[in-house]
């Protein structure tokens, strides 16, 4: 059985999705922009800036269950211009730390945001950790 995960300090939309589930020892969050919680307006105008938003936003939904983006084993990303790989990258490891994530990132086209990001976390252990 499933349980979910949310917090009022991470953007909410009226939308059919759940901000985050815990399965057993997996936190399963769903796909995050780079807005603000409080007014769901998108920060920023470059890859960058919505890149650690949406880290930012993963982090507050990962620690309302008890985590850290350190718990965080597989990541997707949605980038959607191709010429933003690299400095999403560079914003993507100015947040998170070695040994990084597992991660598939794709271009496509998503609308008005420059990324979404989504994360699989393991509540039991932190990368680096010996198991």
């Amino acid at each position: 059985m499933s349980q979910q995960i949310h917090t009022n300090l991470a953007p909410e939309f009226p939308l059919p999705f759940s901000q985050a589930l815990r399965a057993g020892d997996f936190v399963y969050v769903s796909g995050q922009v780079g807005v603000d919680p409080t007014t769901r307006e998108v920060v920023g105008e470059t890859i960058e800036e919505q890149t650690i938003q949406c880290l930012r936003n993963i982090e507050t939904i990962l620690t309302a269950a008890g985590l850290s983006l350190d718990h965080i084993v597989k990541m997707n990303a949605f980038v959607s211009r191709q010429e933003d790989f690299p400095n999403y990258n560079k914003a993507y490891e100015s947040i998170m730390r070695r040994p990084f994530p597992t991660r598939t990132s794709i271009g496509c086209n998503i609308g008005s945001y420059l990324v979404e990001i989504d994360a699989i976390a393991y509540a039991g252990s932190v990368r680096g950790e010996s198991n």
